[in-house]
């Protein structure tokens, strides 16, 4: 998934010799640094052109995650061409999810509910 500019000789080498032993991975790792390139660059407008062609000639797998990318393609979209961000709340959900389990069935509610609002 790195670019191909920050591989080593050595890694260049063994993912040269792996590419050439199947084109189904050949085909895969293209279409891998295409969505990778995507992301990166945060060119959503692409995203409808990658999920077709990963959808005609990719190996399973990944013509399975297309086809979950096309079911909620406004929302990838968005996601990656906006600059808004839900990374803070999400951030949050998790802090306050792992205070949960860590405290199940030992503290009561109102512990957790200080916890959380007491904690930056």
């Amino acid at each position: 998934m790195r670019p191909r500019e920050t591989l080593t000789e050595s890694q260049d080498a063994r993912l040269l010799q792996v590419r050439l032993a199947c084109p189904d991975i050949t085909r895969a790792c293209d279409l891998a640094r295409a969505f990778a390139d995507l992301v990166r660059h945060r060119r959503g407008y692409l995203l409808l052109e990658w999920i077709r062609q990963a959808e005609q000639d990719a190996p399973k797998p990944m013509q399975g995650f297309a086809g979950s990318l096309r079911q909620d393609l406004d929302a990838v979209t968005a996601g990656l061409t906006l600059s808004w961000s839900s990374g803070v709340t999400e951030g949050h959900v998790n802090r306050v999810k792992t205070l949960k389990r860590a405290m199940y069935g030992r503290a009561p509610f109102e512990l957790l509910r200080t916890r959380i609002l007491t904690q930056p």
